[in-house]
């Protein structure tokens, strides 16, 4: 995003022994720790962070034996610090399958458990093992499986609360054989299935997969791009609100909706219980009185599977357009799509986060619902 003050301190771990050094240090000191990896997804104050930055440039993919008893499965430990993209990229070169629609999302491994990433009908939470892990708290070295870890929609116990430092990541994907077309998992999204011309269910070429994500993601700006003032942002800026059945009822028939898995967990999204108006009218006395931590505590987690709504298009038919700017801002939405807040040139955080504000304000007056951020923010609060 380019904002943010300074780091009062900052050190560069390269092997996987340093960090853990380096974070068992800082955690038994007490010292205000701040975890860096690619910095695509982490907004920082204009004051910047007061304390140790601990930038995560460890390297190396190991191959394990599998534990699952499939013949074809691949089992990797990823250095925290290594490109998660070039892992993409790796994998499809060695005809694994399973991660292929996650090509282009930047940052680096060891951040990938913590929102769980996902994109293009695939999440991290399909192949994920394991975590290696220090914890803040008790100091200790933990091996953490995927079931600790509490996955869901663009979270994990590391977002909600679980203070520390991912080293190693264990995956299993799936080797395809050596003779014809290295296949892809199933097509599982429409608008990427749309893109490949084939049906979703539908598997092609790992590589065909790739390019046709990337295209897709470069058409959005989500690929970093000099010469593209869109691609200057932390990708998309709200996560899909997940509502109640019943909320979702209450919006216009033309509202994407897409109904959730039994075991999907639910995310703070609505003031469920209430019709769309009712939900306007409480949002709204609520933040006439300047309390936003009431505003959030009526944003209750639906009941059952509950569905996703699109974020993009709540946004957008709040009457914010792309390109949007506050008067006399350096923050804008992405002129390719709502979801994304970019810095036009010279922005600074106080004014992205002036203009998330809004969006959030604009989105809640007319629907009731309280979109909330992706990316970290150090020193902010939306």
């Amino acid at each position: 995003m380019r904002v943010g003050g300074p780091a009062e301190r900052l050190v560069t771990a390269t092997t996987e022994d340093e960090l853990i050094a380096i974070a068992t240090s800082c955690y038994s000191e007490g010292e205000p720790v701040l975890l860096l990896g690619g910095g695509s997804n982490t907004i920082v104050s204009d004051d910047g962070f007061d304390g140790t930055t601990i930038r995560i440039a460890t390297r190396g993919v190991e191959q394990l034996p599998s534990e699952s008893g499939e013949r074809d499965a691949v089992r990797l430990r990823v250095q925290a610090g290594e490109s998660w993209d070039g892992l993409v990229a790796l994998a499809v070169r060695n005809r694994w399958a399973g991660i292929e629609a996650l090509s282009g999302i930047p940052g680096s491994v060891g951040a990938a458990p913590v929102q769980n990433i996902g994109a293009y009908g695939q999440e991290l939470s399909s192949v994920l093992v394991a975590v290696d892990f220090v914890d803040a708290v008790t100091g200790e070295l933990r091996h953490l499986t995927a079931a600790d870890l509490g996955l869901g929609y663009r979270t994990s116990v590391l977002k909600r609360g679980l203070e520390g430092v991912v080293t190693a990541v264990e995956l299993e994907l799936t080797q395809r054989p050596d003779v014809g077309a290295a296949l892809s998992e199933p097509v599982a999204y429409a608008q990427l299935a749309n893109a490949l011309a084939v049906d979703v269910g539908t598997q092609v070429s790992l590589g065909e997969v790739r390019r046709t994500v990337l295209r897709l993601r470069a058409s959005k700006g989500m690929v970093l791009d000099p010469d593209d003032p869109d691609s200057v942002s932390a990708g998309s800026f709200f996560t899909n609100p997940i509502v109640s059945a019943r909320f979702a009822r209450t919006l216009p028939d033309d509202a994407p909706r897409w109904p959730l898995a039994e075991e999907e967990p639910a995310l703070v999204a609505a003031l469920d219980g209430a019709t769309a108006e009712e939900s306007v009218a409480v949002g709204m006395l609520a933040e006439a009185a300047g309390d936003r931590e009431r505003r959030r505590s009526h944003a209750e987690s639906p009941q059952g599977p509950g569905v996703k709504l699109s974020a993009a298009w709540l946004i957008e038919h709040s009457g914010i357009s792309r390109g949007f700017a506050l008067p006399g801002s350096k923050a804008a939405i992405s002129s390719k799509h709502t979801l994304a807040i970019t810095n036009r040139g010279g922005a600074s955080a106080l004014e992205i986060v002036q203009l998330a504000t809004f969006v959030q304000s604009r989105v809640q007056s007319e629907f009731g619902v309280l979109l909330r951020p992706e990316p970290v923010l150090v020193g902010i609060e939306l």
